[in-house]
């Protein structure tokens, strides 16, 4: 069991190392070939790609993963499941699609404003949503059936693509290849993750229109309320964000929040996933107010220093950080990071506390909250960049995360102090 483990552990470590490896290649080869103002751009449309997943996904994937794991041995439920799930997302994808498809040009002027360049990039998104819908659904199938390493493969699979796919795109097509690229790659892993589930059950076989349960969506339904708040109204703040920034300050500006954002997910990375494969498990076992605290508190005095030492060294050597990851035009990012970096410590902080809304499905709780901490990053983004322009974007961050950490601290109280 330990050995299984440790492997499992050592993989997902690789996967990670790799996932941060390939974004910075990639982030590289955009600084290059498309700059400040494409950085922006990409920005955009990775947000709106976030929330489009949701919705397409209807932010079923931690409920399929429970109701597959509970349901492995039962052959007639998993097929009530994997029968409803799968039509309900496929027809939702395809729906989707076909809206996206002949609103192209409506979402083209609210993602990249009035430059009709980029038409191209959502009728090609609008045809590969199904099938990005559709691979989701089949990594938390595979996921559910307890098969992890199979997953840790299909996350270096789809990076591996996604790099590939990117440097061959930005080469020959500069800004609008990466836009394509980021709306490619992760409908051609459909193809693995379809080869991968087949080897595990006979999909076609199982799917019949008479296994179809709506009692199944009604129990998912709780799952996806947290998911889908959370994950389109979270991508839809940033991107008004960075729209402000973009129409204020300009494109270049907004470049730079972008990348500064950018560097901060590379890290942040570490932490989530301590968090998900360690700390999330644990909290959910806990019983008692002293459990948890145990649990909190093993966070903050391990994991927390560690982490701001890492970003104090980052800060010092911030220079040749930017440079060697992205170009000499990107070292007005530099400024950026001291806030930036203070944000990101409140947001550890709080993060920890956040996963308690999950391991215990507060839900309203959680809502509540979420919407808290996007309207005070929003407000606060557009008071602060009309003082400090494009620094208040940051400082905006750092005082989000501050209030989030202080209200999360209050409300766990008990379990915390």
């Amino acid at each position: 069991m330990q050995t299984s483990l440790f492997k499992i552990t050592s993989l997902n470590s690789l996967s990670v190392v790799l996932k941060i490896g390939i974004g910075l290649i990639t982030s590289k080869i955009i600084a290059i070939f498309v700059g400040p103002s494409g950085m922006a751009l990409i920005g955009n449309l990775r947000n709106f790609l976030t929330s489009l997943e949701s919705i397409s996904t209807l932010g079923f994937q931690n409920g399929i993963v429970k109701y597959a794991a509970e349901n492995e041995k039962k052959q007639p439920e998993l097929q009530k499941i994997i029968t409803t799930v799968f039509i309900t997302l496929a027809a939702t994808a395809v729906l989707l699609g076909i809206i996206l498809f002949f609103t192209a040009s409506y979402w083209n002027t609210r993602i990249f404003g009035s430059n009709t360049e980029y038409l191209l990039v959502f009728k090609v998104l609008a045809l590969a949503l199904p099938c990005y819908a559709v691979s989701i659904f089949f990594v938390a199938l595979i996921n559910g059936l307890g098969k992890f390493k199979k997953v840790i493969w299909i996350n270096i699979i789809g990076n591996t693509i996604g790099l590939l796919v990117s440097l061959f795109m930005i080469l020959q097509y500069q800004t609008i290849g990466a836009l394509l690229a980021i709306v490619i790659a992760p409908a051609l892993l459909f193809f693995v993750t379809f080869y991968l589930v087949q080897k595990e059950i006979p999909f076609f076989q199982i799917i019949k229109l008479n296994c179809f349960d709506f009692k199944i969506l009604k129990n998912l339904s709780s799952y996806s309320i947290m998911a889908l708040v959370s994950s389109v109204l979270g991508p839809f703040v940033f991107l008004a964000v960075r729209n402000h920034l973009i129409q204020n300050l300009g494109i270049e500006q907004a470049g730079y929040w972008e990348t500064m954002t950018r560097i901060s997910s590379y890290y942040l990375l570490f932490i989530s996933t301590i968090l998900t494969v360690y700390f999330l498990p644990k909290l959910s076992k806990a019983s008692t107010n002293k459990e948890t605290k145990s649990i909190f508190w093993q966070f903050y005095k391990f994991i927390v220093p560690v982490f701001i030492l890492g970003l104090i060294v980052l800060y010092f050597i911030r220079f040749f950080v930017v440079e060697l990851l992205f170009t000499k035009e990107f070292l007005p990012v530099t400024d950026l990071f001291f806030w930036q970096f203070l944000g990101d410590i409140f947001k550890v902080c709080a993060l920890i506390l956040g996963y308690q809304f999950f391991a215990k499905k507060m839900t309203l709780a959680f809502i509540l909250a979420e919407l808290y901490s996007l309207f005070v990053f929003y407000a606060a983004s557009v008071y602060y960049t009309q003082i400090f322009q494009i620094e208040g974007v940051v400082l905006a961050y750092a005082f989000q995360n501050l209030t989030y950490f202080i209200l999360l601290a209050i409300y766990f109280r008990k379990s915390l102090f």
